[in-house]
């Protein structure tokens, strides 16, 4: 095993690495994107990325990272320009409300902030900061984490070519509570070329240890796909208020792309988007079984990318 393949194992199979670290001495940056993909799949998958033939969802996501180069896809997953983008298409009545945008912590004024709030970095993934009483909330270490958060560099953890020329800057949005449930629903479309075909319904997301995921058809009934590194629901849920209107929106969101997954809330009986990702687990998907890996994977087409 070489010393690339070891900083590999150490540092990009966990998401919660000190990768900012490794990218201020280049180790890791200076590796193609092909090279490090290939890398990075044999670590999490246990098996070879075979580019020349995708077959798999996984191994299909993969394909796209390095094929599927929309120019479009750099404003869809920016946080903040996303939210525009979406607005503009089906409706701003459907978008949380942002409270700022901003390009260092200096230019936030935390008095003007309500109690509640969220933030996020508008280049990043998973650097997300909830705030649910202002009164508790330590500024000193929130600007710290949110400086930290603006330095990471998300493209390199995984090579996600959307991400590559996203601005690095902090949104803040309104906190949302479901007045009728304890943690957010997440609605969770899969969607291939303007086709929704499966969604998972996500539970409590915050905590990974105790969220829950179970997965569902056009029909709202559920299917007997897993995943190994979350549980399913303990219920059998009732099918949301705003469901067709969920698929009709994820239809008309992932017109002409090979696949994206397109995300959504329902909160107290209203229907907010939530965001579009290109990779659900930056296409290292721990499926419970290979039917669901290979059944996914074969309808994603791949003829038409350039």
């Amino acid at each position: 095993m070489n010393k690339t393949y070891q900083i590999i194992k150490k540092f990009c199979t966990n998401p919660n690495s000190r990768f900012g670290y490794l990218s201020k001495i280049g180790l890791l940056n200076l590796m193609s994107d092909e090279a490090y993909i290939k890398k990075e799949f044999k670590l999490n998958m246990g098996y070879d990325l075979d580019l020349s033939n995708p077959r798999t969802f996984n191994e299909k996501l993969q394909w796209l990272k390095l094929h599927d180069h929309q120019e479009r896809y750099t404003t869809m997953v920016d946080k903040f320009e996303a939210k525009k983008y979406v607005g503009k298409i089906i409706g701003e009545e459907y978008i949380i409300p942002t409270l700022g945008i901003y390009e260092n912590v200096d230019e936030i004024n935390f008095d003007e902030l309500p109690n509640r709030f969220v933030i996020k970095c508008t280049h990043d993934s998973g650097g997300i900061i909830i705030c649910k009483d202002k009164r508790k909330l330590n500024i000193e270490v929130t600007k710290s984490k949110i400086n930290k958060f603006l330095k990471r560099k998300f493209y390199y953890v995984h090579r996600e070519w959307p991400y590559k020329n996203v601005k690095p800057r902090i949104i803040i949005e309104k906190y949302m509570e479901d007045k009728n449930s304890q943690s957010m629903k997440d609605y969770k479309f899969f969607c291939f070329n303007g086709s929704p075909e499966i969604m998972y319904l996500s539970e409590g997301l915050e905590n990974h240890k105790t969220a829950e995921m179970s997965f569902f058809d056009m029909d709202f009934k559920m299917v007997d796909c897993r995943r190994k590194d979350y549980r399913p629901l303990h219920y059998v849920p009732n099918k949301p208020k705003n469901f067709e209107k969920m698929k009709k929106f994820a239809s008309i969101l992932s017109t002409n792309i090979p696949h994206v997954r397109v995300d959504f809330y329902e909160i107290n009986g209203k229907l907010y988007f939530g965001e579009l990702t290109f990779f659900t687990a930056s296409g290292y998907i721990p499926f419970a079984t290979e039917e669901w890996d290979k059944k996914l994977g074969d309808m994603i087409d791949l003829k038409g990318v350039r």
